[in-house]
């Protein structure tokens, strides 16, 4: 691990595979943390990129400002340019997961010559989830957990019965999903920070970015309890560039840990096709 000190802030930084390999910038979610791509970076290293997962805003202990404007997405988005500004990287392909992949829209929207490549993984793009939102009952009652998780007691009832609701939710990645959550039990301020991400969007779909036009995969799984079919189709709408979108069969919301090996032929064939 590094310390990156980027817009005030001091930001955990694991970075592996060649010096000389492209930049990957890898951008976890909630409630991971880099770790979740522990499984998908080997792959990368072995195609000779180098990667470089951020701890993001909330989740590194240096990098948790109060107040929950401080989570706007317009600020994650900017401290993923100053990180790769203190990297000295000047392009990099993204791989975003769940916040982190909103991360990556928003970033390769309004910064393009930034990125070479991007890989979103499980959310699409934002304004494709505010048409499905719009449109389909079913989407909504898919987020209304957001609710949850912008209340003021969401911190007591995710960690309420030894952090059941959060066991639940990650069930399907096992003795992965209960780590993340005994790090949050024991650190109450990375819950925090990982919420007012959630409280930082009221709308329950953080507005989203205009066109991309930079290459893009988008990754969704069909057991994903978030995503409807709709929003993931819409996603092409929103990408005037090379795109694909790849469904998994059978895999859950947390596509880096449950289908390592199918995320990872997905991204390497997009950044090859770069």
């Amino acid at each position: 691990m590094r310390h990156i000190d980027a817009r005030g802030l001091t930001f955990d930084l694991y970075e592996g595979g060649p010096d000389d390999g492209d930049s990957v910038l890898l951008l976890h979610g909630f409630p991971q943390d880099h770790r979740e791509f522990d499984l998908l970076a080997p792959r990368l290293h072995e195609a000779g990129l180098k990667t470089y997962a951020l701890n993001q805003r909330g989740t590194s202990p240096g990098a948790r400002p109060s107040g929950v404007d401080a989570y706007r997405m317009t600020e994650a988005v900017a401290d993923a340019v100053a990180v790769l500004d203190a990297l000295g990287v000047q392009k990099a392909h993204v791989i975003g997961h769940d916040w982190g992949a909103i991360v990556g829209w928003w970033l390769a929207a309004g910064h393009p010559e930034r990125v070479r490549s991007l890989t979103a993984v499980s959310v699409p793009h934002p304004k494709a989830l505010s048409l499905a939102l719009r449109v389909r009952a079913s989407q909504r009652a898919r987020m209304a957990y957001f609710k949850v998780f912008q209340s003021p007691v969401a911190e007591r009832l995710l960690l309420a019965g030894d952090g059941a609701l959060l066991r639940g939710m990650l069930k399907p990645i096992g003795a992965r999903g209960i780590k993340y959550v005994e790090e949050m039990r024991d650190d109450p301020g990375r819950l925090t920070g990982g919420l007012n991400w959630y409280r930082a969007s009221p709308s329950g779909s953080p507005e989203g970015p205009g066109i991309v036009r930079v290459p893009t995969t988008y990754v969704w799984s069909d057991k994903d309890g978030v995503v409807s079919l709709t929003a993931a189709l819409r996603t092409a709408d929103w990408v005037e560039a090379d795109y694909q979108l790849v469904a998994l069969r059978g895999v859950s919301h947390w596509i880096p840990e449950q289908a390592s090996g199918a995320l990872a032929d997905a991204a390497l064939e997009r950044i090859g096709r770069v």
